[in-house]
């Protein structure tokens, strides 16, 4: 799937951040780290957004999103409309979220997942290609508003 790599969380992910770039690198991946660097308190907002544009650049194939929960910069980063996160917490929804819903970006929390589960995780969504087929659709359609169906009424 991917080959260059940006990673970025909040203060409460600096642990598990070096962790994932520890394994990244190892599998010969090329990592842009976008910080933080250290554990002073920072918003992940900002970071997420800076991760989010690095994809809408191009600079990136995938990325990794990192906070205390994973919620809150998941929902950063999904503001960008060319990226697709998928916050998860076992490798199973690593794996669909690549497979079916085309993610580009994989969020999980610090505070809520064990470094071995992160590790499955990552290793589950980078080694999973997305399937296309009836799948395609609905991907255009998150990306290409004129695509969604017409809402459902009550």
């Amino acid at each position: 799937m991917a080959s260059r790599i940006v990673i970025a969380s909040d203060h409460a992910a600096i642990g598990l951040k070096t962790v994932l770039v520890a394994l990244l690198e190892s599998q010969h991946f090329s990592v842009e780290d976008l910080g933080p660097f250290d554990t002073a308190s920072v918003d992940y907002p900002d970071y997420g957004y800076r991760l989010a544009r690095a994809i809408a650049e191009g600079r990136a194939d995938a990325g990794v999103a990192l906070c205390g929960s994973g919620i809150g910069i998941s929902i950063a980063v999904n503001r960008e409309p060319a990226c697709r996160c998928a916050l998860v917490s076992e490798p199973l929804s690593a794996q669909l979220a690549r497979s079916h819903n085309d993610a580009n970006v994989i969020a999980m929390g610090a505070r809520t997942i064990g470094e071995e589960m992160a590790k499955a995780c990552l290793t589950a969504f980078l080694s999973t290609r997305f399937e296309g087929g009836r799948h395609q659709r609905r991907i255009d359609q998150l990306s290409h508003p004129a695509l969604r169906a017409q809402p459902i009424e009550a």
